[in-house]
């Protein structure tokens, strides 16, 4: 329940806190006092979209916080826990809105909007002014009805299925469209397969060719090179080799009278062995080098054809495989496009049937629920003055050319929600045959409809608080004396705050609240006053008999008081 609500520099309201009690709890006051704004803030506070047109002028932020007590609600503790945000049994929601933007909190711990939404749907149902038109657009009837009975676990299977079967009717499109877009490449692709085949590619080839062409295109400087070098250890004018062996006995005999000439023996010898095995390598290499001008030139002009492919299709080696490699296998999925398309059509028949099985059960669901939920709506309307109501809640199935189900060899459409078309019909009067409701039921008709859905709503789902902005639209006189008991007797199993302009309906309040417009200071504010006993007989005496309150007045509502809450 609501237990305290504070708003601060909202629209007309500079500062006000509030607390709320248990059962029904009413607000009136004249038109444009400030009742709307006070449910504009609680919205807020439940993460409705901010305007930051309500920041009252002249201020930098409005603010606006609930304290609620939640005590045991499973649902929102974890919630809260997976977001990181402290669980205790008195929870305060807060949000804070500047020109730039706002800013949510729960227990002073900063989350984001959709959080605290989330919250606020697991503890508070809001109906605003015009809520109850949702029952006039008959789009609306399906989730109304699922709303009630435990239709969860059915509607995802049935998704879950339906998900499915989207993917496969999307993967048939494409390959449909991929068998067209192929016909037309597939005489492009078959000459560039020949051409890519003749020119037999390989990863490998570019490199090796370059280099064997770098040999080819040298070969006569590497052999007058390896010839010099191996002259080099046969010239009777610059024996290499006898040169080092001169040094080599000379440092020897240096070395038996300076030991330091030793240190360099060493790597005379080392010199020695890798100029020999250099000057033999040069003498072998020379056997080996290949002068062949005309593999030379078959090379070059295997270049250029490879470099004329590269460039036509914009592609290096690697790329042109693949590409062949692709284009392959494009050209096979043309060749068999009928198999793969008999085999995506089986898969999709399949599909069909399992949705076909989950259509059914959601539908059937459906049914059961609105039965069960039509039986109870009439109830509740009997207790509201429509002793004679007659609903039905319909669930046809959507029959359609290119339906991807059949129900009695009939195509029915499949949509995310589900294969049906759900309506309401209402009755009214005694031996009248239900007509759709958003169609002929009247305001007070679709007011008290409404409240009864909210009525059983709160009963099936356990929420702890209902906010009613005018759901006594339309009604008045002995009516509004049966809904406000309907909203006294629901308000036994969750608190409710409710605004209202009949004095029948606040008769019957656990807690009276009157709001005003007052001038403070040059400025135009709105205030919300608990009512005492005596305010609150003289709050119901004006809305019966306006500002001019006679003994009569009050003595009637003071009658019409203890009338409807000695019934409650």
């Amino acid at each position: 329940m609501i237990k305290s609500l504070y708003i601060k520099d909202f629209a007309l309201i500079d500062e006000l806190e509030v607390e709320f009690g248990t059962g029904l709890n009413i607000l009136t006051g004249q038109t444009g006092a400030g009742k709307s704004i006070i449910i504009g803030a609680l919205n807020m506070i439940l993460g409705e979209r901010a305007d930051t047109d309500m920041i009252r002028q002249g201020t930098k932020k409005a603010i606006t916080e609930a304290t609620m007590q939640v005590n045991n609600n499973t649902e929102l503790k974890d919630l809260l826990e997976a977001n990181e945000v402290e669980f205790n049994d008195f929870l305060i929601l807060r949000r804070e809105i500047r020109s730039t933007g706002s800013r949510a909190f729960i227990n002073d711990t900063p989350v984001n909007i959709g959080v605290l939404k989330a919250a606020g749907d697991l503890l508070v149902d809001l109906h605003g002014q015009h809520d109850h038109q949702l029952l006039l657009k008959e789009e609306n009837h399906q989730a109304v009805v699922d709303a009630f009975g435990e239709i969860d676990p059915v509607k995802d299977a049935y998704k879950t299925e339906y998900k499915k079967m989207v993917e496969l009717q999307k993967e048939l499109r494409a390959l449909l469209k991929k068998e067209e877009d192929l016909l037309e490449k597939t005489e492009l692709y078959r000459f560039q397969v020949k051409e890519l085949e003749e020119a037999a590619l390989s990863e490998e080839e570019e490199e090796e060719m370059k280099s064997e062409m770098k040999l080819l295109d040298n070969a006569e400087e590497l052999d007058q090179k390896a010839a010099m070098i191996s002259e080099m250890g046969e010239s009777d004018e610059a024996n290499i080799i006898q040169l080092i062996n001169h040094l080599k006995i000379n440092l020897e005999d240096l070395a038996h009278i300076e030991p330091e000439f030793a240190t360099y023996l060493d790597e005379i010898n080392a010199a020695r062995l890798s100029i020999n095995e250099a000057i033999s390598f040069a003498e072998r290499y020379r056997n080996n080098i290949e002068f062949n001008p005309r593999r030379l030139e078959e090379l070059r002009q295997r270049q250029s054809e490879l470099n004329r492919l590269q460039k036509k299709y914009q592609r290096d080696i690697p790329d042109l495989i693949n590409y062949l490699h692709n284009i392959r296998r494009e050209l096979s999925i043309a060749d068999n496009f009928d198999l793969e398309i008999e085999k995506m059509e089986q898969a999709i028949a399949e599909q069909a049937r399992i949705l076909e099985d989950k259509a059914l059960q959601l539908h059937n669901a459906r049914l059961s629920i609105g039965e069960k939920l039509a039986n109870n709506i009439q109830q509740e309307l009997a207790k509201m003055g429509i002793s004679h109501a007659r609903l039905d809640v319909r669930a046809d199935w959507l029959f359609a050319p290119s339906g991807w189900i059949k129900i009695d060899n009939q195509p029915v459409e499949c949509t995310p929600s589900g294969c049906d078309d759900v309506r309401m019909f209402i009755s009214t009067n005694k031996g009248e045959e239900p007509k759709p409701l958003a169609k002929i039921a009247s305001g007070g008709e679709i007011s008290r409809v409404m409240l009864a859905l909210k009525s059983i709503l709160s009963k099936e789902q356990s929420l702890p608080v209902m906010i009613f902005d005018e759901i006594d639209t339309g009604i008045s006189g002995e009516i509004s004396e049966k809904v406000g008991r309907s909203m006294r007797e629901l308000s036994a199993h969750c608190q409710i705050v409710a605004i209202t302009h009949q004095p029948q309906i606040a008769s019957q309040a656990h807690h009276h609240y009157k709001v005003a417009k007052a001038e403070e200071d040059e400025r135009t504010v709105s205030r919300i006053i608990p009512l005492s006993k005596d305010e609150h007989i003289h709050e119901i005496a004006s809305l019966m008999s306006g500002s001019d309150i006679s003994d009569a007045a009050l003595l009637s509502a003071k009658q019409l008081i203890e009338k409807n809450t000695f019934k409650n």
